[in-house]
């Protein structure tokens, strides 16, 4: 989705929150969240507040109406309630037999809440310094694991990564193969974007970044002489990101075309730009999962930017075997989420091990 559609769209969810929902976006907003993660959020709170309406638990006609001592007063019974709602509710497409929202969508239904409750219980101040108030009843809600092993999600994803020399081959198809195939109109558009779309490629191959973070990168954010790049990950944290040196030349590729190929003004700070009506703008989530998923099945299988993430994170333990090198490239706080790789790697090895 378009940054401007995102705007539009959040705009219309803030007009009927409540003011302390809006406190809450104004708070996220500073550190920054993403975009996308706060219109998200907004629509679980737009589908819980309703929620709470439509079942009695509040008297109130509009959602904008609904007071914070609901939100404190609220038991355990009562969010399990609603949780069992998403599970039960028919689905939206009435074609479908099955009932229920995924457990996915659960899951970040109750990490949106825990964030506002978070931020009302413990972040926000009133006039005495003080919360809102005390009584967070998300921190006695429990999310489901995934029941999928780590083995079993490793084998599942294995084949949708571009491991060895898959990597560079990827790259080498865009840059040689891919346009001998495109008609002369859909030509002209691939040499139009084709040194942006490799570095965005190559940069997100080559350091693990994640998509929002390379959507919010800046020109200032990139240095080519020490190969880093500053991201914003989540929870606001700034870190400089390792970039491997394979994507250089394609990043210097760009920086070279990327003033005069998007008529770039004074005020454009976005390192990946996008051009709409001859102005240049900062290039948005959407835009590059299509391009990601043009390219990729075109090669080999449709994957997405998440997919080229993981890529990096494989490749990188395959040759340091430290998941603490891993983690701290991707910028997680522990080596839990990187158990993944391991996996990964080890099915990796068990197919070298056949052929000898």
């Amino acid at each position: 989705m378009k940054r401007e559609q995102l705007i539009q769209n959040i705009g219309k969810l803030k007009a009927i929150m409540p003011s302390y929902v809006l406190e809450y976006y104004q708070s996220k907003l500073s550190i920054p969240y993403s975009l996308s993660t706060l219109y998200e959020y907004f629509k679980e709170y737009d589908r819980f507040f309703s929620w709470l309406i439509d079942s009695g638990i509040v008297e109130v006609e509009k959602i904008s109406e609904i007071p914070l001592s609901v939100l404190e007063k609220l038991s355990k019974k009562d969010m399990e309630a609603f949780i069992l709602y998403l599970r039960e509710r028919p689905r939206l497409n009435t074609r479908s037999t099955h009932y229920g929202v995924s457990q996915a969508t659960i899951n970040r239904t109750i990490s949106a809440l825990s964030s506002l409750y978070k931020y009302l219980t413990e972040e926000v101040e009133n006039a005495d310094g003080e919360p809102y108030f005390y009584r967070n009843v998300m921190k006695k809600v429990q999310t489901k694991k995934n029941s999928e092993t780590l083995s079993a999600r490793a084998e599942n994803i294995k084949g949708k990564l571009f491991l060895g020399d898959e990597t560079q081959g990827f790259l080498d198809y865009i840059d040689k193969e891919y346009e001998k195939k495109l008609s002369n109109r859909a030509l002209s558009s691939f040499n139009k974007n084709k040194e942006r779309d490799l570095a965005i490629i190559a940069i997100m191959l080559a350091s693990g970044i994640r998509l929002s973070e390379a959507v919010n990168t800046d020109l200032r954010d990139l240095n080519l002489q020490t190969m880093m790049v500053d991201v914003t990950r989540k929870g606001g944290k700034r870190d400089a990101v390792n970039i491997a040196k394979f994507a250089q030349p394609y990043l210097t590729q760009y920086l070279a075309i990327r003033e005069n190929r998007y008529h770039v003004e004074q005020t454009t700070t976005a390192l990946f730009l996008t051009s709409y009506k001859g102005k240049a703008g900062r290039i948005d989530n959407s835009s590059i999962e299509k391009m990601v998923s043009k390219y990729s099945q075109a090669f080999k299988i449709r994957v997405t930017p998440h997919k080229l993430r993981h890529t990096l994170a494989t490749r990188l333990y395959a040759q340091t075997n430290s998941q603490v090198l891993v983690s701290h490239q991707l910028g997680h706080a522990s080596t839990q989420v990187t158990d993944l790789y391991t996996h990964i790697i080890d099915e990796e090895q068990k197919n070298a091990l056949d052929e000898l």
